[in-house]
């Protein structure tokens, strides 16, 4: 679970519903337990990514292949994240990082306070409030779906 929620691919987005669906039966635990193993798994990435992006990317650039990659993530990032982040900074990091929307979570968000110049100060707090509140709405939507589909299929 914490691994899987560390993931660029699946972050908490992912790992709380495979939880809740796929690891039912296997782990029984109590709701809060996802939530904090889920936002403390998709946490875990982001001081690294925030303190190793630039001069990992210099490094890499100097091959043509990593260089035109490079520019491809972050016009995307730039187009995805931009006027918001742009605008408002650490707020709009951290409600573009709260919409639980595939590419919008942490990975992204640290991405994005790299080419917008959020200060890891602000950047780090704003990606981990923004994670939890992104937390929050997955676990309610799923824990929702599934008591509902319980209910109406009669499982006890």
């Amino acid at each position: 679970m914490l691994v899987l929620s560390a993931f660029p691919l699946t972050e908490l987005r992912g790992s709380i519903p495979i939880a809740w669906t796929v690891m039912r039966d296997a782990w029984a635990w109590p709701w809060w337990k996802t939530y904090l193993l889920a936002v403390g798994g998709n946490l875990l990435p982001v001081p690294f990514i925030l303190w190793f992006l630039e001069p990992v990317t210099g490094f890499l650039r100097r091959w043509m292949v990593f260089d035109r990659f490079f520019d491809w993530l972050f016009d995307r990032t730039r187009r995805r994240a931009g006027e918001k982040i742009r605008k408002y900074q650490a707020l709009g990091l951290m409600l573009f990082v709260a919409v639980p929307l595939p590419v919008t979570g942490a990975w992204t968000g640290a991405l994005a306070a790299f080419l917008f110049g959020v200060p890891r100060k602000s950047a780090i707090p704003s990606i981990a409030l923004g994670v939890a509140v992104a937390g929050i709405v997955v676990t309610l939507v799923v824990s929702g779906a599934i008591a509902g589909l319980d209910f109406l299929l009669g499982v006890d």
